[in-house]
């Protein structure tokens, strides 16, 4: 079995950020912590904090730093979390929360953080066509439906479009994005732990060239 790793992707909405993070937890058998999953997940089951991130949400904005940083404070102190690593996905969407995270792992740091780049008609084009389950979270696209109508082919949940995939909010995710997120890839490049990866390739080209990325930092650190 591979060695953990505690790493961060970044990327536009669109740019795969959901695909390959699903095969890197695989790979490093390590949580793949999604941010926005758990917080749609409190949605659905209208908790307290589903009903607070509702609105933000449907809107396409990012959601107020207070609302992410207790659920992802909590799942980090979990024992796969703890023990083998971790994969952040959606976290952190700015500097501010950036920071946060570092007093937050104190002395163990991050081993890396991927910025999956993805040129923005892409991924325009990837958000408006996407597809998906509204219980496992799988991804379909209008070009590539379930086999059976709009039946997950995974778990049988229904196939749907996001609420936060219309063209409306797509544009307002992605004026946020520019905005608040951007200025991440700076803040981390300045730390040197920055390893950019062209995500508009084949999906399978992507993973091997993050993987290669991971495995030449973690040398390095050996």
């Amino acid at each position: 079995m591979a060695t953990g790793v505690r790493l961060v992707v970044l990327g536009k909405q669109g740019a795969g950020k959901g695909t390959q993070c699903v095969r890197l937890s695989h790979r490093y058998a390590v949580p793949h912590i999604s941010t926005g999953d758990m917080l749609r997940a409190a949605v659905r089951n209208k908790t307290a904090l589903g009903e607070q991130a509702k609105a933000f949400m449907d809107s396409g904005q990012l959601l107020p730093d207070e609302l992410v940083m207790g659920v992802v404070d909590e799942r980090l102190k979990e024992r796969d979390a703890r023990t083998r690593g971790f994969l952040l996905d959606g976290f952190p969407r700015t500097v501010i929360q950036a920071q946060m995270l570092d007093e937050m792992l104190a002395k163990n740091g991050l081993d890396c953080v991927i910025d999956l780049d993805v040129p923005t008609e892409q991924v325009i084009n990837r958000l408006v066509t996407r597809r998906v389950c509204e219980d496992c979270g799988a991804i379909y696209s209008t070009a590539q439906p379930p086999t059976q109508g709009w039946v997950c082919d995974t778990c049988g949940g229904a196939v749907v479009q996001r609420p936060d995939d219309t063209a409306d909010a797509i544009m307002v995710r992605l004026q946020a994005y520019e905005k608040e997120t951007r200025p991440l890839i700076d803040f981390y490049q300045e730390r040197g732990i920055l390893e950019v990866i062209d995500g508009s390739k084949n999906p399978d080209r992507v993973f091997q060239a993050t993987v290669d990325a991971i495995e030449s930092r973690k040398a390095n650190q050996a």
